[in-house]
């Protein structure tokens, strides 16, 4: 998390880090505050669920909130497992071994110490990906440096670091300058003055304290404790919260569901420093997420709307602007600003809607059947008159499903929505039959529970397992993938 300080600086995109968001597994939101989740090297781990229409398989675990691969965060424990005193001391050791090399008030330090420097002595190492003092060049001689670093390449760190590329942990997509330029003339233009940006990892050594925390969006930790914690929140109540934005980016892998969570207790923080006279106004937001993510993003922030605006990033391969048809870039910004009050570039192509109010790209149509511009992916829309709404252009309408999809779907094929009553416009978490099912299943879990005690599996066969449900796991995704973009 960083701030931005009365001027508008270059915003960053990291890319997939998420959660274990495949078919079968929930976050568990509710869980007792009484109970303090355990902690990974990522701070408090959420607790996970693994479900299977409306029957929880085993009980409920914790789990990493920032990785979704056991390689990068290998943490497991079952919710209701009694750890040793031995086990839990080789844990905390394990977490702080784990934590960046140099804390905070070091950070800090050498960058004082840095921009003193001449022009001359001021040098980056490439390969560790740090700024360097004097005394850190003999250990750094056989690493490419880059030399002469100007008080302008600090200010834009993505110009010195390389992109993290391990797209289950912390791949980082950084946004084009097209897109970059578009949102640093929006937030000026509407009279913004500081930017708090969630979702600038690896920027510490650029930032003083007063302008930088190391957080996880995920979980709300902030890694320096309370005091990062009266940063973030001076930062949000300056001038009594007048003329701060939140621009969030957050990886497209993770779970809506906790990002959701945090970003609430951020408005709570912002509102602490109003009065009871403006406790209705909202911390003005602009989340980057990919348009799919409509529904539910809205279901957590009704106020909030999605703009025409297509985001794209340099160094993805398929998130570009320009391109057409399916190959359009799927990332959107999501915001609770009127949208009527944002203008999108009229060179780009797009155009304003008098009937909705709102720029609009130059394929979205007004339909006067579901009287609104339809298209979410930059494509012209066709209305359904079964389904009473407007569909992809590549969709029909299948009598046996009596609803629009891709020809060559299958009809049989599981459905989404709820696992315990099959509705397709909640979660299960929301579902109003959850009680009654909880009661059905507790039962159920003691069983298994106990048979699963008594069984001991092979070490091969284990392997065997993991690995097949490891490659359907993969190709779920794939399809998955396909289908959202289609």
């Amino acid at each position: 998390m960083a701030t931005s300080r009365d001027q508008l600086g270059t915003l960053e995109a990291e890319g997939s880090s998420g959660h274990r968001g495949y078919s079968g597994v929930e976050v568990v939101l509710s869980s007792d505050p009484a109970t303090p989740a355990p902690l990974c090297p990522h701070g408090p781990t959420l607790l996970f669920a693994k479900v299977n229409q409306g029957k929880e398989e085993t009980r409920r675990f914790y789990a990493c909130s920032a990785c979704r691969d056991r390689k990068d965060c290998n943490f497991f424990q079952w919710e209701d497992e009694k750890l040793s005193g031995a086990r839990l001391a080789a844990r905390e050791a394990h977490n702080r071994s784990c934590q960046p090399p140099l804390s905070r008030a070091q950070c800090v330090e050498r960058y004082l110490k840095f921009i003193e420097l001449p022009l001359s002595q001021r040098k980056f190492c490439q390969s560790c990906q740090q700024l360097l003092l004097p005394d850190d060049e003999e250990k750094h001689h056989e690493h490419p440096v880059v030399g002469d670093v100007s008080i302008t390449q600090l200010k834009r760190p993505s110009k010195l670091l390389y992109p993290l590329e391990n797209k289950k942990t912390n791949a980082q997509y950084l946004f084009a300058d097209r897109s970059c330029l578009f949102l640093v003339d929006l937030l000026s233009n509407l009279g913004f003055r500081r930017v708090l940006c969630v979702g600038t990892p690896r920027y510490s050594q650029f930032y003083m304290e007063d302008s930088f925390c190391h957080y996880n969006m995920f979980n709300h930790h902030f890694f320096d404790g309370k005091a990062a914690l009266e940063v973030c929140r001076t930062f949000l109540q300056e001038d009594k919260g007048e003329g701060v934005v939140m621009v969030a980016d957050p990886p497209f892998g993770g779970l809506v569901e906790p990002l959701a969570v945090t970003f609430k207790k951020l408005i709570a923080m912002w509102k602490e420093g109003h009065s009871q006279d403006n406790s209705q106004k909202e911390l003005p937001i602009f989340w980057i997420f990919p348009y799919f993510f409509e529904s539910r993003i809205c279901q957590f922030f009704p106020s909030f709307c999605m703009l025409d605006y297509q985001v794209d990033y340099d160094n993805h391969a398929l998130y570009k602007h320009g391109k057409t048809g399916r190959k359009q870039s799927p990332v959107r910004i999501f915001t609770n600003i009127p949208p009527n009050k944002i203008i999108l570039p009229i060179e780009e192509g797009y155009r304003f809607c008098p009937l909705c109010q709102r720029y609009v790209s130059l394929e979205n149509q007004h339909c006067e059947h579901c009287n609104s511009c339809t298209s979410k992916d930059g494509r012209k829309w066709n209305h359904c008159f079964l389904c009473k709404k407007c569909v992809k252009p590549s969709w029909i309408h299948c009598s046996i499903c009596n609803h629009c999809a891709l020809p060559d779907h299958s009809c049989e094929g599981p459905k989404d929505g709820c696992f315990i009553c099959g509705e397709l416009d909640h979660k299960r978490s929301t579902c109003p039959n959850i009680s009654t099912s909880k009661k059905v299943n507790k039962a159920v879990r003691k069983q298994k529970q106990r048979k699963s005690n008594k069984m001991k599996m092979e070490t091969t066969k284990g392997q065997s397992m993991n690995h097949t449900s490891v490659t359907r796991k993969k190709k779920r995704r794939e399809r998955t993938h396909q289908y959202l973009c289609s």
